[in-house]
């Protein structure tokens, strides 16, 4: 069963991850990535060693995904999985060629050469089976910019193929304090509906990292699954309304932050000031009894 598949798989610590919450046992020639430095490709194929991982169940290809994927024979995948890096640079319209690749010719445009994170969500788009579903981690900013990703965004609305955005915390991830999010996408949707999930308060404080419990991830999972809005929290938002936002896919755009300041009682607030002035003006005028009492005394002494 071709099952899952990270197209940046770095040491390999997400399909470990989804073999674990499978169990290896269920998961059989199923697991696939790609990695393009040298020696963290080794150390992925190393990892599937240490942790059980039959050679004949995996195939970790070593390039170039945007510009030389190596696994056209075995897409598509039932689950992908993914944290590609953030904002590097990438051949895009640089080579003419690449236009006209099955993987980036729907949207009509390619990722700027400067930031390919759209590129990766549309090469796992392409290689996503219409049962499957891909949680890929991103970077804020590829959710508002404008320009080509902007197009490429209305692509995947107006195709109704995102899922589900979550807000991650920040501080989370190992090397940046960045809070970035992940977009999930599906083919086979039930409805035209974006669920955006706020989930940037899910997390407990470890030192100077912020890490997710398996509290934190079963409260996320269950915002997810159960799809119903919850105030400040999640909210499901049809395709119309993110066209009128201008394809806009950032959280905080759907869902309203709890308002924390300390809620004034103006009435109340009032007659406090109301008090205070009284007897501001009962002790002013004792403070003057005072002085006019003093200086009399004063004056009798001369």
């Amino acid at each position: 069963m071709k099952l899952l598949y990270d197209f940046t798989s770095g040491s390999g610590s997400l399909l470990l991850k989804f073999a674990k919450v499978l169990g290896k046992d269920n998961v059989r020639n199923a697991f696939y990535g790609q990695e393009i430095n040298i020696t963290t490709y080794n150390l992925c194929r190393i990892n599937m060693f240490l942790h059980d991982i039959n050679f004949d169940d995996f195939d970790i290809a070593r390039g170039d995904t945007l510009t030389a994927p190596q696994h056209w024979d075995d897409e598509p995948f039932e689950a992908i999985v993914s944290n590609p890096p953030y904002a590097i640079r990438w051949e895009g319209k640089n080579n003419p060629t690449l236009i006209n690749d099955p993987r980036f010719a729907p949207a009509g445009i390619l990722a700027p050469p400067s930031k390919a994170d759209l590129a990766f969500i549309m090469h796992a788009l392409a290689w996503l089976a219409s049962n499957g579903t891909a949680a890929i981690v991103c970077f804020p900013g590829i959710m508002y910019r404008g320009g080509a990703e902007k197009k490429i965004r209305q692509y995947l609305i107006d195709s109704n193929y995102v899922d589900a955005v979550i807000q991650l915390p920040a501080n989370l991830f190992f090397g940046t304090s960045i809070a970035t999010c992940i977009m999930v996408l599906k083919k086979s949707k039930p409805d035209t509906k974006t669920l955006f999930i706020d989930a940037s308060k899910e997390f407990v404080k470890i030192i100077n990292n912020n890490k997710l419990t398996q509290e934190n991830i079963e409260h996320i999972l269950k915002f997810y699954t159960d799809r119903a809005d919850v105030a400040h929290i999640v909210r499901t938002v049809k395709g119309a309304e993110i066209a009128a936002e201008d394809y806009n896919l950032s959280v905080s755009t759907y869902v309203e932050p709890e308002d924390t300041r300390e809620v004034i009682d103006i009435v109340k607030l009032n007659e406090e000031i109301r008090e205070i002035v009284a007897r501001e003006a009962v002790l002013r005028d004792e403070i003057e009894r005072i002085i006019a009492e003093i200086e009399g005394e004063e004056g009798m002494e001369l």
